[in-house]
């Protein structure tokens, strides 16, 4: 009799959840670093009158 292999089926669900774990690292490093850079920009009034 031949002999037939049997090969396991390959889960993609790890690299799936791995993405969207990068991803999502990424997605929160990006916005609180903007987040950061816009709450330390201060508006300067300009408070000298030149009559």
């Amino acid at each position: 009799m031949a002999e037939i292999k049997i090969e396991k089926k390959k889960l993609i669900w790890p690299w799936i959840a791995l993405v969207l774990i990068i991803g999502a690292i990424i997605y929160y490093v990006y916005f609180t670093d903007h987040e950061a850079h816009s709450e330390s920009t201060i508006e300067v009034e300009n408070t000298t009158s030149a009559q």
